[in-house]
């Protein structure tokens, strides 16, 4: 079979949606592909292998489209694959997802000389602060801390999923309101008007279905985190409750921001902060909340805006070491 050549396979894979694209040495994209989540943490191995071969198979797509050199038979050789996926938080998930990338890679027209496996969350912070003193947080479907400082020793707090983390998150969110509906059903709480919202939602009509979703086949993280939008939307009524759900959600992310700055001795240093996520990106009630939080704490912080897009992050990683490995062979 012939062969096309390609530099670089960079994915982001998050909680939500994976990114896939083909680059040059040159920094151009050569075609790109979307897929759901990828993180098998949430999904399971099997899903999150549907999204990444779904997602490649689209940037393969987009890539022969826009070059009439690479035949739909011919298979793609690509001297570095970077695969930057949620879930990866222990060196257990670090050999499952390798195991999973492996497999997804048998299924393709694809055969990698050099793979990188990494967090989703440090190829974000190389992206948003360009390898400057920095420290982001995220906060969507899951939630994470990662920093870097001057001397290139980084931190990371959080991140370890939906069943024993994942603090200030959607999903955290979501669930910290399905618990306030439930106590104040069976009288353990004062009542709150958070089913008024989050029942409609869902489409439900008591309470009682909301506990049968918690526990049925059609419950996903990914649509109890889509539960912190109405949050929101129950705060800005008054909801108190409400509000003071997105108040904890702050804080909790703030536990995360302050050990890294700690742990990177930000405390009397300037050091750029930034946001991501859909709960820091839609509610500015939390977004505030933590940043004055963060501002007492060390007040020499600085928010800024991402200087790029995660996946940018990781093609950086990528054409480093295309670089690398150029030099080394000059």
């Amino acid at each position: 079979m012939a062969k096309c050549s390609i530099p670089l396979l960079a994915i982001d894979g998050g909680g939500t949606k994976c990114l896939v694209i083909f680059m040059d040495r040159q920094g151009n994209v050569l075609g790109q592909g979307k897929g759901g989540s990828s993180n098998y943490q949430g999904i399971g191995k099997d899903g999150a292998m549907r999204e990444l071969v779904f997602g490649i198979e689209e940037a393969i797509a987009d890539l022969r489209q826009k070059d009439d050199s690479a035949l739909p038979q011919e298979e793609i050789e690509v001297e570095c694959a970077v695969f930057a996926l949620a879930g990866l938080d222990t060196e257990y998930d670090r050999r499952v997802i390798t195991g999973l990338v492996q497999e997804v890679l048998e299924q393709l027209p694809i055969r990698v000389q050099h793979l990188i496996v990494e967090n989703d969350g440090y190829a974000a912070l190389l992206g948003a602060t360009g390898g400057q003193p920095g420290i982001l947080a995220i906060a969507g479907t899951g939630s994470i801390i990662f920093g870097i400082n001057e001397q290139g020793q980084t931190a990371r707090a959080g991140g370890w999923g939906h069943r024993v983390g994942d603090e200030g998150s959607g999903y955290w969110i979501g669930k910290q309101a399905v618990m306030a509906i439930l106590k104040a059903y069976d009288g353990r709480e004062e009542g709150t008007r958070l089913g008024d919202w989050v029942l409609p939602h869902l489409g439900m009509d008591q309470e009682e279905d909301l506990f049968n979703w918690m526990y049925g086949p059609d419950y996903s993280v990914e649509k109890l985190s889509e539960l912190s939008r109405v949050v929101g939307q129950a705060a800005s009524a008054g909801d108190r409750e409400a509000q003071r759900i997105l108040e904890a959600a702050a804080h909790e992310l703030f536990i995360g921001v302050a050990a890294v700055v700690r742990r990177l001795s930000f405390l009397d240093k300037p050091f750029t902060m930034i946001l991501q996520g859909g709960v820091l990106q839609n509610e500015g009630h939390v977004r505030e909340l933590l940043m004055n939080k963060i501002k007492a704490y060390a007040p020499q912080v600085q928010l800024d805006e991402a200087r790029k897009e995660p996946i940018y992050g990781v093609t950086a990683m990528g054409l480093s070491y295309l670089q690398t490995k150029t030099s080394t062979e000059a």
